[in-house]
């Protein structure tokens, strides 16, 4: 049983030799953390780019323009926005430091989306002076405040507004983001999406280029995005009554979810995209509004199965519960640090030794890491061999997305370095941190 990798849920190229060890794009996890050490973070490229791929190809239309963007929030590199470029994909960044990596990348700055409910005038700045195509705008504040950085560099930004549609996304309360009562965007039914709206049109240096929505993350059921996608077809009509301008982009966000155990079942993007394009083109029908151009904002989706993590198990220690049945406690060389996502908000994952063929039967185990906090969990509950010891390597499946990304010095752990693999080949996408990296940062240490 532990020979079988899940292909919904595993690399592409997950597979294992002939001693049971875990290979991916051809290179085996043992030769990997033998070169690069653990833990390891490990992302198959060819399954990457086909996942960009499989997007561009979904949200296709001959009637309709559109445009995928990665949301360079999940995870973002100079390498990974140059494999998703050369796919056919934009990048949505959320920050200043992810769009110097997209610029660094090489990435064209009018491909470029950028995001943020707090925005200050130096990230405006810096956006305005390099050329990003879109800016989307959060808050009434923000308008003024951009007006004022494109008036003074002499040009007509383009903008977005990310409306706040009512739509309630089923996923964990922390990544659901278009109810109402929540940091982002501007309400439809409250008034002030409109108000951002006459805004934006009494500015000089800001043009309304369309509107965005997105309504969560980790989201398996496509009801969903057919209703914000309806709701913000009716706004889009709203302001051509009232203001005689036709809205001429549609942003309907990212959010798709993925498989991390078995049992999810993430939506088909092929089926989203149909189901997207044909609900924009009904939409618009009913309220005779010319349809606009599409955009989507994958993230997750896209980076999320393609990378695992690699530990090496250090300690074993059985916990005996109520009713006599015991736990493994199955400590890693990693934890919080390099993924938050557990203690965050509950996540599941699926882990396997990864290192050779486990052939005992399968105990109650919790995989922990070693920082000084009992929340400290990678994979809450799994089935792990009970033949398990020090020194072999566990890997946990689907953390490409919001793991390293997430990543922290807590306990002042340097942070795992992150590779690629393809064709049986490795490529270094951001080397290990050291103790002399975390001791540059403090005076103290330095003088």
């Amino acid at each position: 049983m532990y020979a079988d990798l899940d292909r919904n849920i595993w690399p592409a190229t997950a597979a294992r030799n002939s001693d049971g060890a875990i290979t991916v794009g051809g290179v085996s996890v043992l030769d990997l953390v033998a070169q690069y050490g653990s833990p390891l973070f490990v992302f198959d490229e060819a399954d990457v780019r086909e996942r960009a791929r499989n997007y561009v190809k979904a949200f296709m239309a001959d009637d309709i323009t559109t445009k995928v963007h990665y949301a360079g929030k999940a995870f973002l590199t100079t390498r990974i926005a140059q494999w998703l470029v050369e796919e056919g994909l934009g990048i949505d960044v959320a920050s200043v430091g992810e769009l110097e990596i997209a610029l660094r990348a090489g990435v064209n700055p009018s491909h470029i989306v950028m995001h943020g409910n707090n925005k200050s005038v130096a990230d405006l700045e810096r956006a305005v002076e390099v050329g990003v195509g879109r800016i989307v705008i959060d808050s009434l504040i923000e308008i003024d405040r951009l007006n004022d950085v494109a008036a003074r560099a002499g040009i007509v930004q383009q903008v977005f507004i990310r409306l706040t549609v009512g739509v309630e996304a089923h996923t964990h309360e922390a990544i659901s983001t278009a109810h109402e009562d929540q940091k982002f965007g501007l309400s439809v039914a409250s008034g002030m999406a409109m108000a951002a709206v006459e805004n934006i049109l009494d500015c000089s240096a800001l043009s309304l280029a369309g509107l965005h929505s997105h309504i969560g993350s980790q989201i398996f059921d496509p009801a969903g995005f057919e209703l914000a996608t309806a709701r913000v077809v009716d706004f889009a009509a709203q302001i051509r009554d009232q203001h005689g301008i036709t809205v001429s982009e549609l942003d309907v966000g990212g959010g798709m979810g993925i498989a991390y155990v078995e049992g999810d079942d993430p939506l088909d993007v092929a089926h989203m995209g149909k189901a997207i394009l044909d609900i924009v083109r009904s939409e618009c029908h009913r309220v005779h509004l010319t349809v606009p151009a599409i955009s989507v904002e994958p993230g997750r989706a896209i980076i999320g199965n393609p990378g695992i993590t690699v530990y090496e198990v250090g300690t074993i220690k059985p916990v005996e519960l109520d009713g006599g049945e015991a736990r493994h406690y199955i400590s890693v060389d990693g934890g919080m640090s390099d993924n938050i996502r557990t203690a965050l908000y509950d996540a599941q994952y699926t882990a396997t030794v990864a290192s050779r063929e486990a052939t005992g039967v399968p105990a109650l185990s919790r995989v922990v890491g070693k920082h000084c906090e009992s929340g400290d969990i990678v994979v809450r509950d799994a089935q792990l061999p009970s033949d398990i010891r020090p020194g072999d390597l566990l890997a946990v499946a689907a953390t490409g997305a919001y793991c390293r990304s997430m990543a922290s010095n807590y306990n002042m752990l340097t942070r795992p370095a992150v590779v690629s693999v393809r064709d049986g080949a490795s490529t270094v996408l951001l080397r290990r941190e050291t103790i002399e990296d975390l001791l540059a940062l403090d005076p103290g240490a330095t003088a």
